[in-house]
């Protein structure tokens, strides 16, 4: 009975224990997001503070966990790539939880070739644009992000046309016949274009660039101008989310030129005819009568709108995920009859078949329509841009009757190729329709822990279409059409085995080895006519023409050109103890273009770093969080050629026998070279630094890249049976110093983050074919005809060459320098007269906030660099033709009393050479974006079925501060991905301005 009563008592005593214990627990659940998008964060760590007790959230970001002493419990939430954050319970039961993302966070998963790598454990050189900068503005052009944005990265839009071409150099130009364009790699993918317009800014994650040959020589013969990759977003396990953004914009010409109005224009040329001893075109009454005229730029620029919209749904569980996208751009160009619409939709879907197999797919389509106004290049105003400026003042657009006036005509001492600009914009169309397809698929199969085998394939193919008719209407037109297409299609192959391990703790080891094929296929076909009876069916009846063109090839396009790309790939990264780290890469390339015996080219690389700051010795240095120092090393290739460089190609003509015409073949005029590849050798050293505890961090990179065995056409001497070859005969030089920091400068209620970066960049052409000088680019008007780049060994790369002008004669004319002292002006008195090369290149963003208010400005430029203002030739300088001209040049001109003046004396005998005088500073600093955005406070207005809500005004182009005194400092006319005509402005499309309104919401 006593031992009953016992155990009974004990009993008692235990159930009374465990029932007060559990009264002091507590149950606390809740949800994990994201700050900036309130997605869901599977995965996140929920721990006591101070201990590893705790558990993670599951699919959709929720958690639950018991809590036995609330009262003092602390719960810290972690997860990669956000700040970590601590919250005391007290009596809470539900605690949810908004994660901000950390941008300074050194275990940051990068993508690099053919797979990722944390930040810190980066052995190369690599900068990273995430995708909320990529979309901050609207842009035809994700690459118009870039600009600014990473060191070392020169993006220069050629003209400021929508849709207009882009120029990327990554560490300056490389070669002088082949791209100089980067590789880009968009989802895997390396594609055949020049610009990934494919893809749309809203749908990307981030943007690697690749800079260093320890990171680019995976790629071999593709990666010696640097490789883009495009990573776009990808569905992740939780709940689906919506997400859309709308933006609407107006833009306007950035800055007007300041013409002559009709009264000085008259005064003006009635001094012309005084000095040549004419008879004044004007009398003084009609002088007297005018006022300031028409204005011309009024009728060809206009205020343009320009929207977009972006609708994304991603979600899935853990099993499936999947990111689907559709997305609008629509812009009208500030010139009338130009336009840009795209229209993409794009898909992402990873499946887990089972735990050792994954297969994903992703696809984008997309339509671009582009009308185009070319008004680029040509003189006197034979062309839009040149007729919107030189359009005399003191007449209009139209005659009595309401027909286009004639301006050629209008007046006896005008130019005989001035066009009304009407007939261009009414009377002219040019509109390109085309059609991108890029898709891919892999499976990827993993037999055990830490191996994959990774088997994808895809498929990119381009079609475009271009109609261009000018109508009967046109002055001196009878009708004219033309129709081109170009199909290009490029199928890829991509195996891949990769193998990650850590060993005792100690030793990191990734390795990754494979096989890959693609080809590139391009097919062209260009027809024409001239003759039509009514302009109804323009480009639809070519038939109908009264002259047929003979078919051929569209133009600067091979009507059929096929090549293939075999590769061997291998890389292995090791890791010691977190502190020293190894990179060693190696490409094989085979390629069809090149000759037998010099197919193949191999590239490896290898790269060292070491993490000084995870030395014993470093520990006590508080304010120093991060130390890195890297070494790298590699040789990279490019295909410089086409892909029948090497054969002896037959050239179709037709000849007569007998009365009768037969086709022939016949060989070409380029001679068959034995050809091998460009090799770009390239050595970098770097540091990464942070600073208390990564609120400051810097980058800095020295590289020097020497290129060699350039290929290049050289001329055979005559009688030889061909008139030119392609050698292998040049070797060019970059070396320069990259500067990125990054600074939290103020981490309170107030947020304020600065990001700013500077690069040096001096090329050097260091060898040529038996020394002798190559030119490009060209000054193409009627008053000058001259090359306005020069490649020289010692010197820049497309450095001007030219006369210096000496001042002016007793008569006001222009005088040069005899720089020969032989008394006489000519080529041997030519000398470099400008650089377009900038000294350095550097952006600037800032972005402050506090509690819902997002303020940015994105500040970007160039310092140093020439340009050649080819447009002010015929404007400020062929006075006998009636063009319209800037109004300094009526108020700043030679007089005997003005003897010093800018500009010579106003007469029609006057001669000119290609000189300084045409050179400018094209330096410049632009305000690219400043935006203010608000985050509507959606919990306290109760509204629980959105995620997020921003509104914003934006501004992009708003200020430019330059020294150039035409249009815009930002254009590159002939640019290129080959051209070595750099820094030329010739009539170009002018840049725009533009004020933005837009929203972002989710649900």
């Amino acid at each position: 009975m006593k031992y009953f009563t016992f155990t009974w008592l004990i009993a008692c005593m235990t159930t009374l224990c465990a029932s007060m214990s559990w009264a002091q627990s507590v149950v606390v659940s809740g949800q994990v997001t994201g700050a900036s998008d309130k997605a869901p964060l599977p995965g996140t760590t929920v721990s006591f503070k101070g201990t590893t007790t705790g558990t993670t959230t599951d699919a959709s970001g929720n958690y639950r966990i018991t809590i036995p002493n609330p009262a003092n419990a602390t719960l810290v939430f972690s997860s990669v790539g956000f700040l970590n954050q601590e919250i005391t319970v007290k009596n809470q039961s539900t605690i949810n939880v908004d994660m901000a993302a950390d941008d300074r966070q050194l275990d940051e998963v990068v993508v690099v070739g053919y797979g990722t790598v944390r930040k810190s454990d980066l052995t190369g050189s690599l900068a990273q644009v995430k995708g909320k900068e990529i979309d901050a503005f609207p842009a035809t052009n994700v690459l118009q992000a870039l600009s600014g944005r990473a060191p070392g990265v020169q993006v220069t839009q050629n003209t400021g046309a929508p849709g207009a071409g882009i120029s990327v150099r990554i560490r300056g130009t490389n070669s002088i016949q082949g791209s100089n364009e980067p590789l880009y790699v968009v989802d895997g993918f390396p594609t055949s274009g020049s610009n990934p317009t494919i893809v749309n800014n809203s749908d990307i994650e981030s943007i690697e660039i690749l800079k260093d040959a320890s990171a680019t020589a995976i790629y071999g013969s593709r990666g010696a101008n640097g490789v883009v990759i495009i990573t776009t977003k990808q569905g992740k396990a939780g709940k689906m989310t919506v997400d859309y953004e709308g933006s609407y914009s107006i833009q306007s010409l950035r800055k007007r030129l300041d013409l002559m109005n009709a009264k000085e224009y008259a005064m003006f040329y009635n001094e012309q005819a005084a000095n040549d001893k004419v008879t004044p075109y004007f009398t003084q009454d009609q002088v007297n009568s005018f006022g300031d005229g028409y204005d011309w730029q009024n009728l060809v620029f206009q205020k343009a709108p320009m929207q977009t919209h972006n609708l994304t749904v991603s979600g899935g569980t853990e099993k499936t995920r999947f990111s689907v996208g559709g997305s609008i751009f629509n812009q009208e160009g500030i010139i009338r009859g130009s336009d840009y619409k795209r229209y993409s939709l794009r898909a992402n879907i990873s499946t887990d078949v089972s735990k050792k197999f994954n297969l994903t797919y992703g696809a984008t389509l997309t339509k671009i329509l582009t009308g185009r106004q070319n008004s680029g290049g040509g003189n006197r105003g034979g062309t839009l841009i040149s007729a919107a400026i030189s359009a005399p003042p003191t007449l209009t657009p139209y005659n009595d009757d309401g027909s286009y006036r004639v301006l050629a005509t209008a007046y006896p001492f005008i130019s005989n190729v001035l066009i009304n600009p009407l007939n261009y914009l009414e009377q002219f169309s040019d509109n390109v329709d085309a059609n991108r397809i890029l898709a891919n698929a892999a499976l990827t199969f993993k037999p055990f822990d830490g191996l994959s085998i990774k088997i994808s394939g895809g498929i990119e193919n381009s079609d475009d279409r271009t109609d261009t008719y000018t109508t009967t209407k046109f002055v001196n037109s009878q009708g004219s059409a033309s129709v081109s297409t170009i199909r290009g299609m490029s199928l890829l192959s991509e195996n891949t085995i990769s193998y990650i391990k850590t060993i005792a703790q100690k030793h990191n080891i990734s390795a990754v080895a494979g096989f890959t094929y693609q080809n590139f296929l391009t097919k062209s076909l260009g027809v024409s006519g001239v003759g039509f009876l009514s302009d109804i069916t323009e480009t639809a009846s070519l038939g109908s023409a009264a002259t047929p063109g003979i078919p051929g090839a569209a133009p600067d396009t091979p009507g059929y050109a096929l090549s293939t790309l075999l590769s061997y790939l291998g890389r292995v990264n090791y890791g010691f103890n977190n502190k020293y780290l190894l990179t060693a890469s190696i490409r094989a390339d085979g390629s069809s273009k090149y000759s037998e015996g010099n197919k193949w080219g191999y590239f490896p690389s290898g790269a060292l770093a070491w993490r000084v700051s995870e030395e014993a010795f470093m520990k006590n240095i508080s304010f120093m969080t991060d130390l890195k120092a890297r070494a790298s090393w590699g040789l990279t290739g490019s295909q410089a050629i086409n892909a029948y460089a090497t054969l002896n190609n037959l050239s179709a003509g037709k000849t007569v026998f007998d009365d009768a015409l037969y086709n022939t073949f016949a060989p070409g005029t380029q001679l068959p070279g034995n050809l091998k590849w460009e090799t770009t050798e390239q050595i970098d050293f770097g540091i990464d630094a942070g600073f208390l505890n990564n609120r400051f961090q810097l980058t800095l990179d020295y590289y020097i890249k020497n290129t060699r065995d350039l290929l290049n056409t050289v001329q055979l001497p005559s009688g030889f049976g061909f008139t030119s070859t392609i050698r292998n005969v040049g070797q060019i030089q970059n070396k320069g110093l990259e500067i990125a920091l990054s600074a939290r400068v103020i981490d309170k209620a107030f947020k304020w983050d600065l990001n700013g970066n500077i690069a040096f960049n001096r090329s050097k052409v260091v060898k040529l074919n038996g020394g002798q000088d190559i030119l490009g680019g060209s000054v193409g008007v009627t008053l000058i005809s001259d090359a306005a780049n020069l490649l020289r060994e010692g010197q820049p790369m497309s450095v001007f060459y030219g006369y210096v002008e000496d001042g002016y004669t007793d008569q006001g004319r222009v005088k040069y320098k005899d720089l020969n002292g032989d008394n006489v002006i000519n080529q041997q008195d030519k000398t470099i007269i400008g650089n377009p090369n900038p000294n350095f290149i550097y952006g600037l963003n800032s972005v402050m906030s506090f509690k819902g208010f997002t303020l940015t400005a994105f500040f970007q430029g160039t310092q140093g660099n020439n340009l050649v203002n080819v447009s002010s030739i015929n404007n400020t300088l062929d006075y006998g033709f009636g063009l319209n001209m800037p109004r300094e040049v009526y108020q700043n001109h030679w007089t005997p009393t003005n003897p010093n003046a800018k500009y010579p004396v106003i007469s029609r005998a006057n001669s000119y050479n290609y000189s300084n005088r045409f050179v400018e500073d094209g330096s410049y600093l632009r305000l690219r974006t400043v935006q203010l955005a608000y985050n509507l406070p959606l919990q306290a207005l109760g509204v629980s079925w959105m995620r997020t809500a921003q509104i914003y005004a934006s501004g992009q182009n708003l200020l430019t501060v330059t020294k150039y005194s035409w249009w815009d400092p930002e254009v590159n006319s002939q640019g290129g991905a080959n051209s070595i005509g750099q820094g030329i402005d010739h009539y170009s499309y002018p840049t725009s301005k533009s004020v933005t309104f837009g929203i972002r919401v989710g649900f």
